[in-house]
């Protein structure tokens, strides 16, 4: 069977983006635009990929290992770019040309695309369809018989005729051809338009007849061109990831109220409460409940654990483990099994020992903390030496007791079965199963508040 090439183009300018960052680069769902048709190509199992970029070569760092760019020296039109891609393409294979501005195509559609193209014999497959409100798309116009015979644009005011515009059926941009026959057409196309540009409809009447492949889901080709319309795709593309979650046994509450990036990864019986994003590539378990109102990004949740109202970036629960509400763990954190990190707790680059408690109103930053310890309210790690601008560790034994207030100067150490007094300044080791008491000795002044009236 013959090979297939997919040529992407990208190198538009996007200018209504009203931004300094390329279009096909501003991110749905938590992966660059244009890696999404990447994806796409690859899982329909294209041997070669081929993305068209500008001279800038802005796209390059974006692209996986093995997909090609071709540079479009100046932009002249879909035409044009699909020549720059030329010299990468095998004439022997089935080449689908598509746009980098539309994230939301699959590999299904690629490859029922590639199946219909085969199976016609045709040089040439278009994929079409039906639109109530085609503003914006070339019309497909149809001979007598029904065959496709040209597509129109609509870019600029002259490029269609009012008859052409009342088209309903239109060029979803997304084509198969007959890699030799396409890159001997892409040198017989003219720039007889408004924009004066080589437009690549313009090479299907010199691969006549040309075959027509219907979608029958319109947001398959969906385009972005401004803000609202990248806001919309975000929609369509939210919903399919929460779709597919929900089918592997995932309850997501509310998924309008829910953002969650395409790369994360969620176990079955796991609950996602509203008003939740989770980020990058977040790992959860099974039997989770995480938010309502929790932000997890590139963060590693354990089987049975719960986040409420959580802030949690670039660190790892293990399992059973329950933060928050009101908790922010920072990167470097690890929560191992039954730990707690509670009300408005604030964790950096420590490991928490198993069944160990952080219960509230505490921050423990650059810490070592053994198994079955409890922090008291207020305990915090004064881990941040001004002299020398470096962060030094502070490390808590096993079955330990802070008291409420207890503050450790790093770099400290309470061995196993220690205690702290209650508003102590903790700033020498503590011996296991030892008191640590640091703290000034109270003194009573008789009649203070009646001194004033007396003087």
């Amino acid at each position: 069977m013959a090979s297939t090439n997919v040529v992407i183009l990208a190198a538009g300018q996007g200018t209504r983006m009203r931004s300094k960052v390329p279009k096909v680069l501003h991110p749905v769902c938590g992966r660059p635009m244009i890696a999404w048709p990447v994806a796409a190509a690859l899982e329909a199992g294209a041997e070669r990929v081929v993305v068209v970029g500008g001279p800038d070569r802005a796209l390059a760092p974006m692209l996986p290992e093995g997909v090609e760019l071709a540079v479009q020296d100046e932009p002249r039109g879909t035409g044009h770019a699909t020549r720059a891609a030329a010299p990468h393409l095998d004439p022997d294979a089935t080449v689908v040309v598509m746009y980098g501005d539309t994230p939301l195509i699959t590999a299904e559609a690629l490859r029922d695309l590639v199946d219909a193209h085969r199976n016609s014999g045709a040089r040439a497959t278009m994929a079409t369809m039906m639109l109530d409100d085609p503003s914006g798309y070339g019309r497909v116009v149809r001979s007598a018989s029904g065959a496709v015979e040209r597509v129109v644009e609509t870019k600029a005011p002259g490029d269609a005729t009012p008859e052409e515009l009342e088209i309903r059926e239109v060029n979803t941009g997304v084509y198969a051809f007959a890699g030799g026959p396409l890159i001997e057409a892409l040198d017989r196309i003219g720039t007889d338009n408004a924009q004066g540009e080589e437009y690549l409809p313009d090479v299907l009447p010199h691969l006549a007849p040309v075959h027509a492949h219907v979608l029958d889901d319109p947001t398959l080709t969906l385009g972005v061109n401004d803000r609202v319309d990248l806001a919309l795709v975000t929609r369509h593309a939210q919903a399919r990831i929460a779709a597919e979650h929900a089918r592997n046994g995932v309850t997501i509450v509310n998924p309008e109220a829910t953002v969650i990036d395409v790369g994360v990864e969620i176990g079955a019986d796991t609950v996602v409460e509203p008003f939740t994003s989770l980020r990058g590539a977040t790992r959860i378990g099974s039997g989770c409940r995480v938010g309502p109102s929790s932000v997890l990004t590139d963060a590693v949740v354990g089987d049975d654990a719960t986040v409420l109202h959580s802030v949690l970036v670039s660190c790892e629960l293990r399992e059973g483990v329950s933060v928050g509400p009101f908790a922010y763990l920072r990167p470097g954190t690890l929560l191992r099994d039954r730990a707690k990190a509670g009300t408005f707790v604030e964790i950096k680059n420590s490991d928490i020992g198993a069944g160990t408690k952080v219960p509230h109103l505490s921050y423990i930053g650059d810490a070592d903390v053994g198994e079955d310890t409890n922090l008291g309210a207020a305990t915090i790690t004064a881990n941040y030496d001004a002299k020398t601008r470096a962060k030094n560790r502070t490390t808590i034994g096993t079955g330990v007791k802070t008291s409420v207030d207890t503050t450790l100067v790093a770099p400290v150490t309470l061995g196993d079965d220690a205690y702290t007094a209650a508003g102590s300044v903790i700033t020498e080791d503590v011996p296991p199963a030892a008191l640590g008491v640091a703290r000034a000795r109270q003194r009573n002044v008789d009649g203070y508040a009646h001194r004033d009236k007396q003087s």
